[in-house]
């Protein structure tokens, strides 16, 4: 008599995140098929992207913000956290024409970054440019690394 093996099947890495990320949208409805036959997104809280970068001097912070103009940005310190918040207008002409696909989030954000040390509040430098933000935060002289001779 013949005995029935199992059927093994190889599944590919990329087959597992495609299960992974069905599973996510399903729990989280996070996306929307471009002809809208699936759910639509819920609202959605927008926070542009950063990085923030270290030298012995210095951090460096460098925020996406395309489509905004200077005035629609404010940058605070306070304490040791940096803030920036503002406000992307949605566009008059795609206020009158009816969407089909929207995956561009408008309206106010926030961003709150705290540092691990103080910086000297009155030279931070920040320059916005080609829809980037970028901020120099200077560190205090105490919090920066100091190498010690040894005699």
């Amino acid at each position: 008599m013949a005995t029935l093996s199992p059927i093994r099947s190889r599944r590919s890495p990329f087959d597992l995140s495609s299960d992974f990320r069905r599973m996510l949208d399903s729990v989280f409805s996070l996306t929307q098929d471009v002809d809208g036959e699936e759910e639509t997104m819920p609202p959605a809280v927008w926070a542009p992207r950063l990085d923030l970068t270290e030298t012995d001097a210095a951090y460096h912070l460098e925020m996406d913000l395309p489509g905004l103009q200077k005035s629609d940005i404010t940058v605070r310190m306070d304490d040791h956290r940096l803030l920036v918040s503002g406000e992307r207008h949605e566009a008059s002409t795609q206020a009158e024409e009816d969407s089909i696909h929207s995956e561009r989030y408008f309206g106010s954000f926030y961003r709150s970054v705290r540092l691990p040390t103080a910086v000297e509040a009155d030279h931070i430098d920040a320059h916005f440019e080609n829809g980037v933000l970028k901020i120099d935060l200077p560190k205090v002289e105490t919090s920066r690394p100091k190498r010690i001779e040894i005699t």
